[in-house]
């Protein structure tokens, strides 16, 4: 077996013809038929049902179809992968992202990205996450950015992180001295928190359903610095990622206790679309991002 007879089996099983993949690969009819027998010989098992009136694969040829079509997609990525090792990189790379992650888990990733491929130009837009799935979609952004990443018709979810969340707090406040603090102790506090609509709110509220907890939000808005903000100025409680504080904790304008409690995690991801474009630098970019992404690398139109 070699790349050209998985190739032919393609074309045959796309064609369903012997005759037009023949003559797609160049060959003879006779030469597709003997390719065909000669792997079934191998593994001892048919790959096309020869009692059909018509051309049909056995469950074992549409194994083997999926197994060709992954090898040819990891050959024809090879160019691809050539170029990223000789770090000969160029052209422009579209990330759109959630504020939080731009401003607090993206900044090392992009320096790094930067410094090993100059000649990639990377743009970076600020978005709001329904934003950023639709950027993706429509193909204004190679790579989305977003908390609690979920997959979508056309798109790849892939989960990077995870990040603690935890209680921001202004020096002072009676619940500084507690370590941890639990939701019930945040019951009747002045809590500053997102908009319903945000992934991040939408998690916490399932956390407080299943708590038989609410809180009473003095201001819901729509970003974690406008909330710390509000923290600061009102005097007042928040549930925030854990990087997004470390500047105010120091500078002394806020405190971070963390909070006890089953699920106050946030996972973050990339958003790509299905299949994965076979762009240099978007894969180069992912395999920054984790472990799981590079393992996707060698194949760029894997669903």
């Amino acid at each position: 077996m070699n790349i050209e007879s998985f190739k032919v089996f393609c074309d045959l099983c796309d064609t369903g013809s012997f005759s037009r993949a023949a003559e797609a690969s160049g060959i003879t009819q006779s030469a597709v038929s003997q390719q065909i027998r000669a792997v079934e010989k191998n593994f001892g098992v048919p790959l096309v049902d020869r009692t059909s009136n018509t051309f049909t694969l056995t469950p074992e040829g549409l194994v083997y179809l999926d197994a060709c079509r992954d090898i040819l997609a990891r050959f024809d990525s090879l160019g691809t992968r050539f170029r990223i090792a000789r770090g000969a990189l160029e052209g422009k790379l579209h990330l759109a992202s959630v504020i939080s992650i731009a401003l607090h888990n993206l900044p090392p990733i992009l320096k790094q990205f930067r410094k090993s491929h100059p000649g990639v130009e990377v743009t970076v837009d600020y978005r709001k996450a329904e934003e950023v799935y639709l950027a993706v979609e429509d193909g204004r952004a190679d790579l989305g950015l977003v908390a609690y990443p979920k997959a979508r018709p056309g798109l790849r979810a892939i989960t990077c992180w995870q990040e603690r969340l935890v209680l921001a707090l202004p020096p002072g406040h009676p619940l500084a001295g507690k370590r941890p603090v639990t939701l019930n102790q945040l019951q009747g506090q002045r809590v500053v928190g997102l908009s319903p609509g945000i992934p991040t709110r939408q998690h916490l509220d399932r956390v407080l359903r299943k708590e038989g907890l609410r809180f009473s939000y003095i201001a819901e808005l729509d970003n974690f610095e406008t909330v710390k903000a509000a923290v600061a100025a009102e005097q007042a409680l928040a549930i925030v990622p854990e990087s997004s504080i470390y500047q105010e904790v120091r500078q002394g304008v806020l405190l971070m206790r963390q909070i006890a409690a089953e699920r106050m995690w946030r996972p973050t991801g990339a958003i790509t679309r299905r299949p994965l474009p076979e762009k240099a630098a978007l894969l180069e970019f992912l395999s920054l991002l984790t472990p799981r992404a590079k393992a996707l690398l060698p194949l760029p139109a894997a669903g």
